[in-house]
C-alpha cells in the first residue's frame, strides 16, 4: 500500500520504513501492550516513517503531494483490511511490468510482497545468494529509472501481465510447500496466500484464461496433502508413508472443480499437465494403487510444454514407479544435468534411489552422500535419509 502510495521507484525508502515500524513495534509493544489494531499501527507507522524520509528529500515533492492529499482522512481498520486485499494483486501486477525481465518482477515480488528470504530465493531458483542481491539491485535500479505506480489496468494489459502473475503464484506457492527454511518444513501461510491471490486472479477478466484454473487445481491438490506430510515433529512424510484419511477431501474436489474449468479451449500448460499429476496422486486411494502410466504420459506433456531438468527428474521417477528403476535411470542418464542443478539435492537423491533400486550400492552410496550435503533443512535431510535408506560403504 505504501508503495501504491509513493511510487515504486521508492520502493527501498518503503522497505526501511517497515523494517523501521516491526523494529519500533518489537521495542514497544512488550511493555506498552499490543495495539488494539496491530496492522493499522505498524501501517501508520511506516507510512510516518516514509513521510519523514521523503520530508529529508526535497526533490521527493510529488511523492509527498500524494501522500498529504491523503491524511486528511485516516484510515481506518476495516479499510486497510479490505485495500491489503486488492493492494497486493495490484503490485503483483506492477512488479510484473513489461519494462522489468520476467526474473526481476519474480524476485522483486517474492521478497517485497511475500517476505521470501534472500537465502530462501536462493535455493528456489537454483543459484547463489550473491546472485540473487545483484538481480535485485539491478530491479530496484530498473523501478527508480522509469517510476512505476501500481493502479488500474487494462484488460489487454492484465492479459499479457498474467503469465508472469501466475508464474509468481507458482514459486509463492512452492516456497511453502517445500520450504528451505530451517525452522520448518512447510509454510501454510505462504500457501494459503498464494491460493487467494490465485483466485483473485481468476475473477480477473484479463487474467481469467484456462492456465489460471490450472494453476488453482494445482495448488488445491497439492494444499489437500499438507496436513498428511507433516510427521507431527516437525519432519516431513514421504507420499507412500502419508495417512491418506488425512488428505482434505473439499481442497481435492475444489482442484478437480477448477481442473475441470481449465480444460476450456485448447490451451495445454505446464499447470495442466502438472495439475493433471497431481489429481492422479489424489485419486489413488494407496501407493501402490496409484497409475503411474497417467502419471508418466502427463510428464511427456509436460517435458514437452516446459522442458525443464527438473521436470525430467520428476518424469524418471515416475518411469521408474512404472516400468521398474533400470528403466528411470536409463532415461535420467541420457542427459547431463546442466551446472545448476548438478550440485543440487534433488539430482543426486534422484540418482542414490534408482542406484540403490537398481543394486548399484558404490553408486548409490556416492549419490546419497552428495545429496546428504546439499539438503538445505534438517527435515530434508531426515526424509532423504529415510528414503535413500543406510549408508553403504562405496
Amino acid at each position: 500500500m505504501l508503495a501504491a502510495r509513493v511510487g515504486l521507484q521508492h520502493v527501498e525508502l518503503v522497505e526501511d520504513a517497515v523494517q523501521s515500524a516491526w523494529a519500533s513495534a518489537l521495542a514497544t509493544w512488550p511493555t506498552r501492550g499490543v495495539p488494539e489494531h496491530p496492522a493499522a499501527w505498524l501501517f501508520r507507522a511506516s507510512n510516518n516513517a516514509v513521510i519523514d524520509r521523503l520530508r529529508t528529500q526535497r526533490r521527493h515533492a510529488a511523492a509527498l503531494a500524494s501522500i498529504d492529499a491523503e491524511e486528511a482522512a485516516p484510515a481506518p481498520q476495516a479499510w486497510l483490511v479490505s485495500e491489503v486485499r486488492d493492494a497486493q494483486l495490484a503490485m503483483l501486477f506492477a512488479c510484473c511490468h513489461d519494462a522489468l525481465p520476467d526474473e526481476a518482477g519474480r524476485l522483486l515480488s517474492l521478497k517485497i510482497l511475500f517476505g521470501l528470504t534472500v537465502a530462501e530465493l536462493a535455493q528456489h531458483l537454483f543459484t547463489t545468494e550473491a546472485n540473487v542481491y545483484k538481480r535485485l539491485q539491478r530491479a530496484r535500479a530498473k523501478l527508480r529509472a522509469i517510476g512505476l505506480s501500481p493502479g488500474a489496468l487494462t484488460e489487454q494489459e492484465q492479459h499479457r501481465r498474467a503469465p508472469a502473475v501466475r508464474s509468481v503464484l507458482h514459486l509463492l506457492f512452492t516456497g511453502g510447500y517445500a520450504s528451505v527454511r530451517a525452522d520448518t518444513s512447510m509454510r501454510v501461510d505462504l500457501c494459503d496466500e498464494a491460493i487467494r491471490l490465485g483466485t483473485l486472479l481468476a475473477e480477473h477478466a484479463g487474467a481469467s484464461e484456462p492456465e489460471t484454473s490450472a494453476l488453482l487445481a494445482l495448488m488445491f491438490l497439492h494444499r489437500a496433502r499438507m496436513t498428511a506430510r507433516d510427521d507431527g515433529v516437525g519432519g516431513l512424510l514421504l507420499l507412500s508413508e502419508q495417512d491418506r484419511s488425512l488428505w482434505d477431501a473439499e481442497a481435492i474436489a475444489t482442484g478437480m472443480r477448477w481442473l475441470a474449468s481449465a480444460a476450456t479451449g485448447d490451451t495445454f500448460s505446464r499447470f495442466h499437465a502438472e495439475a493433471g499429476i497431481a489429481a492422479e496422486h489424489c485419486r489413488a486411494a494407496n501407493f501402490e494403487d496409484t497409475r503411474w502410466d497417467r502419471i508418466v504420459a502427463c510428464y511427456a506433456l509436460l517435458e514437452r510444454v516446459a522442458p525443464s531438468a527438473i521436470h525430467r527428474l520428476g518424469h524418471a521417477v515416475a518411469i521408474a514407479e512404472c516400468n521398474g528403476p533400470q528403466e528411470g535411470l536409463a532415461f535420467v542418464q541420457r542427459v547431463a544435468p546442466p551446472s545448476w542443478l548438478h550440485a543440487s539435492f534433488q539430482w543426486s537423491a534422484v540418482l542414490a534411489d534408482l542406484h540403490r533400486r537398481c543394486g548399484h550400492d558404490r553408486d548409490a552410496a556416492h549419490h546419497r552422500a552428495m545429496a546428504l550435503e546439499a539438503a538445505p533443512t534438517p527435515a530434508l535431510r531426515r526424509l532423504l535419509e529415510r528414503r535413500l535408506g543406510s549408508h553403504t560403504r562405496p
